[in-house]
């Protein structure tokens, strides 16, 4: 598991075509891509499971907790994404609700910053 942030002080201003505004990259992808939006509820789990294909979790609203094989648990909000690998273990929690864009490709390559 690899945590990363897309928030605004990751992002790069872009002027160009007379353009005002902060872009953060995140990821690229040479094969097909199915993204997703996903909303968990109060209280809300996706179990624990092996992830299909190289997949990565953004969250755009809300808070919760995710984990990878080990036990532990790590906080995220809006503004950190999640990049699980094909196989791996994986769950994602919520007490408060959250919202998150999950992209899963066979040739996911993030392009983030990590996590501070």
């Amino acid at each position: 598991m690899e945590l990363f942030k897309f928030d605004k002080s990751k992002g790069k201003k872009i002027s160009k075509f007379n353009s005002d505004f902060i872009m953060s990259r995140i990821t690229q992808t040479t094969q097909p891509a199915h993204i997703s939006c996903m909303h968990l509820e109060e209280n809300g789990v996706v179990g624990y499971h092996q992830a299909v294909g190289p997949q990565l979790l953004l969250i755009v609203s809300g808070e919760g907790f995710v984990r990878g094989e080990q036990e532990d648990y790590f906080s995220v909000e809006i503004g950190d994404a999640v990049f699980w690998n094909k196989g791996e273990w994986h769950e994602t929690k919520t007490g408060k609700g959250l919202m998150a864009i999950i992209i899963e490709s066979q040739e996911l390559l993030p392009i983030m910053h990590d996590m501070e």
